[in-house]
């Protein structure tokens, strides 16, 4: 097997974590893969993956070593696009997801323009409220809102949102307005973006995490309906700032207890090609970072 299908098969495997996933993502057998990572350590006279029947780990070596295929698969890559005249410019499909409601209001416009500016790619948007392994489901971009826990991917941040609750001025007319966490208790409670009817909210009080555990009168599964619910003057929910900011300039909604507020929640805008992503993808984030930094509702 020639030395560029070796790389091409390590450089899936780390990327899946696995012998028998890199199997599936080429459309190869597993021992295939296996006999490939074995030539490839052989001809380095290094090993570059241990491997037990349970976990999978890049050596030190390997670390360096997949980096560096990455830089020539990008710049063979490169070169071909150069020699077919098309002088570099991004081209093939990008794959990027973001949470339902931040895809709507902020993801789309990007890609719009992104799309608008680069004639020869297309885009595919996975708007999900759920964490989506980026390996596993082939996504190049992600914008991620809340702290990284996956240290293997790269990322920017490009700005923070708030968690904050709200209701409608006439239902704080009616009801009161809530000076301290504790008044949540006598309030009609909408849990959103959940199927818990008991939420609990945690909430910073004299320097300390308080958790407030509530009764929900209404439960839903989508934030639209709980800010819905909210205009329409039903109760009191908690939201990020992102969410409401269009009904709060507008009037039609008013956040409480901001005082009470946790820290703020971070925006990165995460990929996992390192500094050697490909050209459609550094285009996308080169432009999603200028946009998203320059939102006043983010930053």
């Amino acid at each position: 097997m020639d030395k560029f299908n070796l790389i091409s098969i390590f450089i899936a495997v780390v990327d899946t974590n696995g012998f028998a996933a890199a199997a599936r993502k080429l459309n190869i057998s597993p021992p295939a893969v296996t006999r490939a990572i074995n030539e490839l350590e052989t001809q380095l006279h290094v090993r570059l993956l241990t491997r037990t029947t349970r976990k999978l780990r890049v050596t030190d070596a390997g670390a360096r070593y997949v980096e560096d295929c990455r830089r020539i698969i990008a710049e063979l890559s490169e070169a071909e696009e150069s020699v077919g005249g098309r002088h570099g410019a991004p081209r093939g499909r990008l794959v990027l997801t973001a949470p339902v409601l931040f895809g709507s209001k902020f993801v789309t416009p990007i890609v719009a323009e992104y799309l608008q500016t680069y004639a020869e790619v297309s885009a595919t948007c996975l708007f999900l409220d759920r964490v989506v392994n980026m390996m596993d489901e082939g996504i190049d971009v992600a914008i991620r809102i809340g702290e990284l826990t996956d240290s293997s991917m790269q990322s920017i941040r490009v700005g923070q949102v708030r968690r904050v609750i709200c209701a409608a001025p006439g239902y704080l007319k009616a009801h009161g307005l809530p000076k301290k966490p504790g008044d949540l208790q006598n309030h009609t409670i909408i849990s959103a973006n959940s199927m818990a009817p008991s939420p609990e909210w945690t909430l910073m009080e004299d320097g300390v995490a308080r958790v407030i555990k509530l009764q929900s009168r209404f439960t839903t599964s989508t934030n639209d309906s709980a800010i819905a619910a909210a205009i329409g003057g039903f109760g009191l929910t908690r939201l990020l700032s992102y969410q409401i900011a269009e009904f709060l300039r507008a009037g039609q909604l008013k956040t409480v207890l901001s005082q009470y507020e946790p820290a703020a929640l971070p925006i990165h805008v995460v990929h996992r090609e390192g500094r050697h992503a490909s050209k459609k993808a550094r285009a996308f984030i080169d432009l999603a970072v200028e946009r998203l930094r320059a939102d006043k509702a983010l930053n």
